[in-house]
């Protein structure tokens, strides 16, 4: 029988007036109702906002601690049939007559020209010159050819809300909040289009932004694009060094800034920097009104450039024509130049409209920057749904962009784990009004089970959605749906008219490499500077010819261990390079990329799975797990990086055991810790990822088996 004592409720941190007050009905629901319905009353009636984390976990552990093991994590959050009814995927399962999720998927991806065309219907894309097929496979799955002979511009697709509409909502540093409606963005947008022109630019050419996530650099996107000409984006947090070879393999011919990037009260240079890059000429954004005097001869400032004609006939141009050019991290050597299409939009806004429920009217809100490719998608996603944009001018890390999010009252909020680890550990979100969201959305990194727990209390226990994919899919190919229930940082599905394998060798496996089974609007058939056959084709494990045979369910959704002697065929699979758990919940967790993986005393670990055990740890903040090879050669040994609270900083053997002992006991004895090094901070590319090849360096030069 499931009881708690009022002694461990006010161990929690409840006073202990409070803990007398809710004690009994907690031990009533414990005892008498089953696992799901307790906590539904529990996150009713007791589990508030604004009461201590502890309570949340404690409750949690305590519901769920009979639930069956092989079952776990726990959902905390159950789709109510309401619920379920009022998502955009339930009105499609209604129009196609399928009766559950699974089933839906299922017909998304044997059904793809069908899926795509209702989707794309469903959107109102607009089109100067209608498709005559959804797709040409022609030239192989690897090669597929989407909307053939269709004409048009995905920018005019952004703007079908109503002109009074709000577009973005917006607070600058330490300002009130800002709207800027659809009408307001959409002179804007064609303002920069109309400069463009006059610049004497045309279509094809490449132009860069490096500068922040503000509604500025929203118009200048889109005008970019609607003039016909590429965007190139790039991180305003990069060195100059790191602007010039992204300017470099673009051959971009221009670029947006700003003077200065404002971040919790500091000024933070940028033009110096795109100066410093030998950039060509550029057209910048002033904070500082004393500016303008100081740019090079060859650029302008931003007043100067804009046109004063509000209107523009947009650009139209073929589907497989370059919108934008991205970038991989850039952590194994020169980054990937990855184009994207006019179709590349198609798949964030599907993905928001289905995944995220993205309805006209919503406010959206996600942390990010156009150098990464969450920046276009929550253009993309936000605007072609007709929704509200919501841009936090300064550091998300602080209680002022909470204060935001309530005031904004966003819908859809958007995070980096990193990020909800930081609120979690200094409290700045507590007793905000987060009622308005519906949905959380988490990318860029795995997450930490207890992390995202967190996350959904300070809404009330709202889901979130796990989206992991990539800049080459333009969006997820594993995330969630808001009509399954939410387990703590776990997949529900694959993303809706895509599908994948998971692979041992070139077996079907639980937990193993995954990859996708093209093709799917999204994903990327050339790079800039790369053989893209050689990066995601070459020498892929063949498709299992019974997932060929239309059997998603049992051999892609369900993967089976028992697979022997299963034939092969031809069929190309797609290399993305992470590796995958499918859970016996039906679950899937993510591992890790491949080239994370290590070899501890001749067993295959992933660097994330230590990871997430070692962050559950009390005192540590985030760690990074990496192998090194003594100089002499011989077996990798484990150095953890660690990132911990200021009370733990002194007591570096103490930490170790304690990290030791969280492995030994959640992951395996024999993963010893070589050594153990703390930092104020891992290091992180401008998309989140942290660097562990600059880890491994700096452990090889400092020489730690010399310690």
């Amino acid at each position: 029988m499931k009881q708690l004592s009022l002694a461990q409720i006010v161990n929690c941190g409840v006073d202990r007036e409070t803990a007398i007050a809710i004690l009994p009905p907690i031990a009533r629901w414990l005892a008498a109702l089953p696992a799901v319905e307790c906590w539904q009353q529990l996150t009713r009636h007791i589990l508030k906002p604004d009461c201590p984390f502890a309570l949340h976990e404690l409750l949690y552990e305590t519901t769920f601690s009979d639930w069956d093991a092989s079952q776990k994590p726990a959902p905390a959050w159950f789709p109510s049939q309401e619920e379920i009814e009022s998502t955009n995927i339930a009105t499609l399962m209604h129009q196609l007559q399928i009766a559950s999720y699974r089933e839906f998927h299922a017909w998304s991806v044997q059904n793809r020209d069908r899926f795509w065309e209702m989707t794309i219907q469903r959107l109102g894309i607009r089109f100067r010159q209608k498709y005559t097929q959804i797709v040409d496979l022609s030239r192989g799955v690897e090669f597929p050819q989407w909307l053939v002979n269709a004409r048009f511009n995905i920018v005019e697709s952004c703007f079908q809300a109503p002109e009074d509409s709000p577009a973005i909502v917006f607070q600058q540093d330490g300002g009130l909040l800002s709207t800027m409606t659809y009408g307001e963005l959409h002179a804007l947008t064609n303002r920069v289009a109309n400069g463009l022109v006059d610049w004497g630019f045309r279509p094809g050419d490449a132009i860069a932004i490096a500068m922040p996530m503000t509604a500025e650099s929203v118009a200048i996107y889109l005008g970019i694009i609607k003039a016909g000409c590429v965007v190139v984006s790039i991180a305003d947090s990069f060195a100059a060094n790191e602007i010039a070879i992204r300017l470099r393999i673009t051959q971009a011919k221009a670029i947006f800034t700003q003077d200065y990037i404002q971040r919790a009260s500091k000024q933070l240079p940028l033009y110096s920097k795109i100066v410093d890059a030998d950039a060509p000429k550029a057209v910048v954004l002033s904070l500082d009104t004393s500016m303008s005097g100081t740019l090079r001869s060859s650029d302008l400032a931003w007043q100067e450039f804009l046109s004063l004609n509000e209107r523009f006939d947009a650009a139209a141009t073929a589907p497989e024509a370059y919108t934008n050019i991205l970038f991989s991290s850039g952590t194994t050597g020169e980054p990937k130049a990855i184009p994207w299409t006019q179709t590349t939009p198609l798949k964030c806004a599907v993905d928001g409209h289905l995944h995220q429920d993205i309805h006209p009217g919503d406010v959206v809100a996600w942390s990010t920057n156009l150098g990464w490719m969450m920046g276009p998608w929550l253009i993309y996603a936000s605007l072609i749904n007709r929704a509200t944009i919501a841009l936090y001018y300064d550091a998300p890390t602080e209680r002022g962009f909470g204060q935001f999010i309530q005031a904004a009252r966003v819908n859809m909020l958007g995070v980096v784990p990193s990020l909800v680890s930081i609120w979690k550990t200094t409290v700045c979100m507590q007793g905000l009004d987060w009622s308005a969201i519906k949905a959380f959305s988490s990318t860029g990194e795995c997450s930490n089970p207890q992390d995202m727990l967190f996350l959904m209390s300070l809404a009330g226990y709202k889901p979130i959605i796990e989206y992991c994919g990539g800049t080459e899919i333009g969006g997820a190919y594993i995330t969630g749906t808001l009509v399954q229930p939410a387990a703590p940082a776990t997949f529900t599905t694959p993303a809706l008219g895509l599908d994948f394998v998971i692979l041992a060798g070139d077996r079907p496996t639980n937990k193993g490499e995954l990859f996708i089974i093209p093709p799917s609007i999204g994903l990327s058939t050339a790079l800039l500077n790369k053989d893209h056959h050689q990066v995601y084709f070459a020498d892929t494990p063949p498709l299992p010819s019974a997932v060929r045979a239309g059997l998603p369910d049992q051999f892609v959704n369900q993967p089976v261990t028992s697979q022997e002697n299963l034939p092969l065929l031809s069929t190309p699979l797609r290399r993305h390079g992470d590796w995958i758990e499918y859970l016996p919940n039906g679950y899937y967790r993510a591992c890790g990329r491949v080239d994370d993986t290590m070899n501890l005393g001749g067993i295959k670990v992933s660097a994330t799975e230590i990871e997430q055990v070692l962050n559950s740890v009390a005192g540590i903040y985030q760690t990074a797990a990496i192998a090194v090879s003594p100089p002499e050669g011989g077996p990798s040994q484990l150095v953890i990086f660690a990132v911990v609270a200021p009370d733990r900083q002194q007591d570096k053997a103490t930490l170790k055991t304690q990290l030791q002992k969280a492995i030994a006991l959640q992951l395996n004895p024999l993963f010893k810790i070589y050594d153990l090094a703390i930092v104020d901070a891992l290091p992180r590319t401008a998309s989140n990822k942290v660097m562990r090849r600059a880890l491994r360096d700096w452990a090889s030069s400092t020489n730690v088996f010399n310690k």
